[in-house]
């Protein structure tokens, strides 16, 4: 089905329904109307049209996707991830305000303009806050060598590799505290309160375990050795 056929309500339906996955939660329609703020009488709408729709099983139990779902939810995903990367590398927006822009965008890319995005950015590549097109689990991460900043070492300097975008407060605040992608960030211990003293590359600051639990580390990028000037 192409995708003007689908609705700018079915896809938010259908790319919450892989975000929330990837974060290990059970997809019922309460979940869903929390996530994603609206009454369950309009998820109840929502999902009956979904489901004849042949988007959404209707089997008993948490939402499922169809193969037809899961493709509509990664088109919609995909339409994100290049709006983000264009605001980004092209207009040089802030990272914390791209997630919220991206999410009004993406429901009026073309195809053909999709594909003069993927022309001009690659299809590969990470968003400005370090993710990759799909959600993923926290074991896909892992598997990427990354760890949570929560999880990470004393006295060891990591680097900020991914950060949870969809809390826009989230964002904020970490931008004011002038962490971001590509920032150093080195833990040195847990208090007694669960919080954790963290050193910046300009101050020591203190974070709580929700931040602190939403940002991923990968190890600092070796050096690379200089070559020896030619005499």
């Amino acid at each position: 089905m192409p995708a003007a056929e689908i609705t700018v309500s079915k896809e938010d339906y259908l790319k919450a329904i892989i975000e929330a996955e990837s974060e290990g939660h059970t997809v019922i329609p309460a979940f869903l109307a929390q996530w994603l703020e609206v009454s369950q009488p309009a998820v109840t709408k929502a999902l009956r049209r979904l489901r004849e729709d042949g988007y959404v099983s209707s089997a008993d139990g948490p939402l499922k996707l169809t193969s037809k779902g899961r493709e509509a939810a990664h088109r919609t995903a995909l339409r994100h991830h290049l709006v983000e990367r264009m605001l980004s590398e092209i207009f040089h927006m802030e990272w914390h305000h791209i997630h919220a822009e991206a999410e009004r965008l993406e429901h009026v890319i073309s195809p053909a303009f999709e594909a003069k995005l993927i022309e001009r950015l690659g299809p590969e590549g990470d968003c400005p806050h370090g993710n990759r097109v799909l959600p993923e689990t926290p074991a896909q991460l892992q598997r990427r060598g990354l760890v949570r900043l929560s999880d990470a070492p004393s006295g060891r300097a990591m680097v900020v590799a991914s950060l949870y975008e969809r809390d826009a407060r989230l964002l904020e605040f970490l931008h004011t505290l002038n962490i971001g992608p590509g920032v150093t960030l080195t833990p040195i211990a847990r208090n007694y309160d669960d919080t954790l003293r963290v050193r910046t590359p300009s101050r020591e600051i203190t974070l709580g375990l929700f931040a602190a639990h939403h940002i991923w580390l990968r190890p600092p990028t070796p050096a690379k050795p200089r070559k020896p000037k030619a005499r």
